[in-house]
């Protein structure tokens, strides 16, 4: 089994894409055991992540706000889709036999009148109905709209964001799979990057040269890379690039969610260029070595919090005592927590945080990203991804260097 001193692959093969049916009828019986235990008896579901969960309904007409879709978690049996017909014939080519569909747009009645007909039929009178309605979910329809769904359909009306997060949270070997691979590509693509981006490039064109690196080492699409250059640091790792020329003395970060099969990495990079001060190389060994403590932290029974306290104690010792009194302090930490969930989306639960306090449970993938300001704009962030196993973590990720990299 994977410790420490585990690294991912230099090179990874592409695992098959998609999931064999089985997979999706576990997801939806172990969505219908929590739901009976809590005697919920349709669960709707309106948002991208969740009905390519249920369904493996893969496309990017998501991006288009014009139309919403449905998808009915029933008490037993398949789910049903409730959805406009231009996505009739791929979603009806997925493991669904139930899709109903509508002329969409159609603000009028988009979808409105055939979604409350279904929940009516699959739930029954005086239902209980459940919706993801907590942190990091949103309902995606027109508020009109499911105010009227749920003033015309006799239920009550419960959320169920635990049932989902639960679920997501912890991954099988398939989805795993999938994550580890992207993240060796993006790991392969850093390794390289000394030989494609130098002083006198632009941020723009740096970040067009990554881009295209990432893609043509084969992953599907790279839609998160942000990062930042700066004389000798940066106060800010979330912007577009610009025409900003990098020189002497620059630091540079380079973050990217990258995609395989639907599926993210989510690390960074960390890069001086032709010389750096003592104190960006201090910063860097800080937030290096905090990634290690939370890495030794991880397995099956400890915390989120845990994993926080465990990379504060290396970046600063003050705020995690004060911390373990209930302080709550980030101190250097600029970014607000230290790692996050990983998957079908670069965020996703549960958080590194002081007070998150999620039980960590074998099989699901975080990244740890502890961070700090180390001088007056000046920020250093490092990331990586592992799976929590049996016997402690895994690296999905290749580790960084372990000093600051300076590229001539």
């Amino acid at each position: 089994m994977s410790t420490a001193s585990a690294s991912a692959s230099s090179t990874s093969t592409p695992p098959p894409r998609g999931f064999p049916v089985e997979e999706f009828e576990t997801r939806t019986a172990n969505a219908q055991k929590a739901m009976a235990e809590r005697r919920i008896d349709a669960m709707l579901l309106t948002t991208e992540p969740e009905v390519r969960y249920f369904t493996g309904f893969q496309t990017l007409f998501w991006l288009s706000p014009t139309r919403p879709w449905f998808l009915v978690i029933p008490a037993s049996g398949k789910p049903v889709a409730v959805i406009p017909s231009i996505g009739d014939s791929l979603m009806s080519s997925t493991w669904i036999d139930d899709v109903r569909v509508w002329s969409s747009p159609n603000p009028a009645d988009d979808g409105v009148s055939l979604l409350i007909e279904t929940l009516r039929e699959v739930a029954g009178d005086s239902a209980i109905i459940g919706s993801p309605m907590g942190p990091e979910t949103h309902i995606r329809m027109p508020a009109v709209d499911f105010d009227h769904v749920r003033g015309q359909v006799g239920a009550s009306w419960v959320d169920t964001t635990d049932i989902v997060s639960g679920l997501r949270m912890v991954k099988s070997e398939n989805e795993i799979a999938k994550v580890a691979h992207i993240c060796s590509v993006v790991s392969d693509a850093f390794e390289g990057l000394p030989d494609l981006i130098s002083m006198g490039d632009t941020e723009q064109q740096a970040f067009a040269k990554f881009r295209i690196d990432l893609l043509q080492r084969g992953a599907d699409d790279v839609p998160y890379l942000v990062g930042s250059t700066g004389p000798g640091g940066f106060d800010d790792i979330i912007k577009a690039p610009t025409a900003r020329v990098i020189g002497d003395g620059d630091l540079l970060l380079f973050d990217t969610g990258s995609v395989y099969d639907g599926y993210f990495s989510d690390f960074d990079r960390n890069f001086a260029f032709g010389s750096a001060d003592d104190e960006a190389k201090r910063a860097y060994d800080i937030v290096w070595r905090a990634t290690e403590a939370g890495f030794a932290a991880v397995r099956p029974g400890a915390t989120t919090s845990d994993l926080w306290t465990a990379m504060m104690q290396v970046i600063d010792p003050t705020v995690a005592s004060a911390a373990a009194t209930g302080a709550g302090d980030t101190g250097k930490n600029a970014v607000g927590r230290m790692g996050h969930g990983l998957g079908m989306q670069v965020t996703e639960w549960p958080s590194n945080t002081q007070t998150d306090g999620t039980v960590l449970q074998e099989g699901m993938v975080l990244t740890l990203e502890p961070a700090m300001t180390w001088a007056p704009g000046k920020m250093m962030v490092h990331e990586e991804n592992l799976v929590v196993r049996a016997d402690g973590a895994e690296w999905l990720s290749r580790r960084a260097a372990p000093e600051l990299p300076v590229l001539g």
